[in-house]
């Protein structure tokens, strides 16, 4: 039978829902980073197996003139001994924590550096330079201005690709995959693809891979967040764009929660809300490239466009840390307790 009051019960409910969102207290992080030199971009996490405190965070500084990879402690100090300075526009900067070098099994941070149309290569926790100087990329395009950058490892022979993004680009083709290897003692790269459709309305920055799944996301930003096969040699065909109308402008920074193999969230930063989108991960209703949004919440960090998440267990962060780029040149940490409050 109809019911009258149905629609005033379902439009104060939507309201509840609307000041309850609109009014919840930011997160306030529980560690802030000194600040870099110039213009904070993005974050990375590489997690010390045996010695939880000495895990370390990178993050970009993309000042056109001393900018750099800047190495903090789990308590946002900065090591001045390990980052690297004078570098000319880094933007993003991802993490393989498996890489055959010299015979050896390492980690290894990649930068863009945009200024000089090149991708940076690092050993880690050291930080010592392995490309030669830098890595050319988009050599046969004059859009050659790299921004967004994540590394995906082949999980059946380990191979190591960086898939990068440009400040600009053509409506397909616009992310170049490239296998990196080692040729004795220096780090060089192959291009193996070009994929990945683009709106045309503002850029492509943000990338973020899925090893375990074999999936990579980015933000074409102001559009949506397009999902595609991480592997080289798979299908070009886009698996999924979602998040469409779930932002106040900028859809940017992709980070992934895994909270078991095939399970956990997709947080995405919507920028100009000051504000964190969260979507599963397994997708829904046994459908895998549904992303639904399950929650929201806002942070004390301003304008981020970078962020990463482990679900690693490291001092402070029992369950696990989010890092997340501010735009007063810090980087803000959260942990994941403070995060799953927030979910729907």
């Amino acid at each position: 039978m109809y019911n009258p009051n149905l629609k005033y019960i379902v439009f104060l409910y939507l309201c509840l829902i609307s000041c309850a969102t609109t009014t919840d207290k930011p997160l306030q992080p529980i560690v802030i980073t000194k600040a870099v030199f110039g213009d904070s971009d993005d974050p990375a996490i590489w997690v010390h197996d045996q010695f939880p405190d000495s895990t370390i965070i990178l993050g970009t500084d993309k000042d056109s003139e001393n900018g750099g990879i800047y190495v903090f402690d789990i308590h946002g100090k900065i090591d001045s001994v390990r980052s690297k300075f004078k570098m000319k526009r880094v933007n993003n900067i991802d993490i393989a924590n498996h890489f055959s070098y010299l015979g050896k099994d390492i980690a290894i941070a990649v930068a863009t550096e945009r200024d000089r149309h090149s991708i940076r290569i690092y050993s880690i926790p050291q930080m010592e330079n392995i490309d030669g100087g830098g890595i050319e990329v988009f050599k046969d395009d004059s859009l050659n201005l790299p921004m967004g950058i994540a590394l995906y490892t082949n999980p059946e022979n380990k191979k190591v690709y960086a898939i990068v993004g440009r400040k600009t680009g053509p409506n397909n083709g616009y992310l170049y995959q490239y296998l990196l290897y080692d040729s004795s003692g220096l780090v060089k790269a192959k291009l193996v693809r070009k994929f990945g459709k683009f709106s045309g309305k503002k850029e492509i920055e943000s990338i973020a891979v899925d090893h375990e799944l074999g999936y990579v996301y980015y933000s074409d930003e102001q559009y949506g967040i397009r999902k595609y096969y991480a592997h080289p040699d798979s299908s070009n065909i886009e698996l999924a764009l979602f998040g469409q109308n779930d932002f106040k402008e900028d859809n940017e920074g992709i980070s992934i929660y895994k909270s078991a193999k095939d399970s956990g969230y997709i947080l995405v930063s919507d920028q100009s809300a000051h504000a964190f989108n969260v979507y599963s991960r397994e997708g829904y209703n046994n459908k895998p490239h549904q992303h639904r949004l399950v929650g929201r919440f806002t942070v004390t960090a301003k304008n981020s466009d970078g962020s990463e998440i482990s679900a690693s267990k490291l001092p402070g962060f029992a369950q696990g840390i989010f890092v997340v780029m501010s735009d007063d040149k810090t980087f803000h940490y959260y942990s994941w307790e403070q995060i799953k409050q927030h979910l729907f």
